[in-house]
């Protein structure tokens, strides 16, 4: 399996996001925005799907394939795609607040220690629908990491697409998630632009 290796802060000042988008709580004291060279319009069209696919945790031919898949749904192109997105088994994760980045929910996933609507399931890319129920295995919810991980997340806000009871450590997909829930800078249009060249 391919795995992006590349150092999260030197990435994200390169695409210039915030590392608290990745669920980092450092930050660098270099300048976020050096001085750089107008870009061309292939170039900020490019950036834009490095930027997205870096957040998303995703490589190129994954990437690639979901947007094939939203561009022959009914409706926009662009936010179909973000909804997509949104709708993967390890951001559903981590949006709960089940873990503190998407690297890490993605390996909570990969090792089975999740559940969805009772059964368990080791596929990160899995699309969640309206109705389901994620939980996290019993024996890994009463684990330290686990508590640790619910002890720092306990301030971050669910969205509103989703509902979570941090008692029982259960999540519940209410809806899907709008163009309105991404919490970070995003110009969709650009990786459409891109795609349909």
């Amino acid at each position: 399996m391919a795995r992006n290796m590349q150092p999260i802060l030197k990435r994200c000042r390169t695409l210039g996001i915030s590392p608290s988008v990745m669920g980092i709580d450092k930050s660098s004291n270099r300048n976020p925005n050096p001085m750089r060279k107008k870009q061309s319009e292939y170039g900020r069209q490019l950036t834009e799907k490095q930027k997205v696919k870096f957040i998303y945790g995703m490589l190129e031919k994954q990437f690639r394939h979901l947007y094939e898949i939203a561009s022959k749904m009914p409706g926009v192109a662009g936010e179909n795609f973000l909804q997509l997105l949104e709708s993967r088994l390890d951001n559903v994760v981590f949006r709960l607040g089940l873990a503190n980045t998407r690297r890490e929910s993605r390996q909570i996933v990969n090792h089975g220690h999740v559940l969805v609507n009772g059964k368990k399931l080791d596929i990160p890319s899995y699309r969640v629908k309206v109705g389901d129920v994620i939980t996290i295995k019993e024996k890994f919810a009463t684990s330290d990491r686990m508590k640790a991980i619910i002890e720092a997340n306990s301030s971050r806000a669910v969205p509103k697409w989703l509902d979570m009871d941090k008692n029982t450590i259960t999540g519940k997909v209410i809806a899907l998630s709008q163009r309105d829930d991404i919490d970070f800078e995003v110009e969709e249009h650009l990786i459409v632009e891109l795609y349909s060249k």
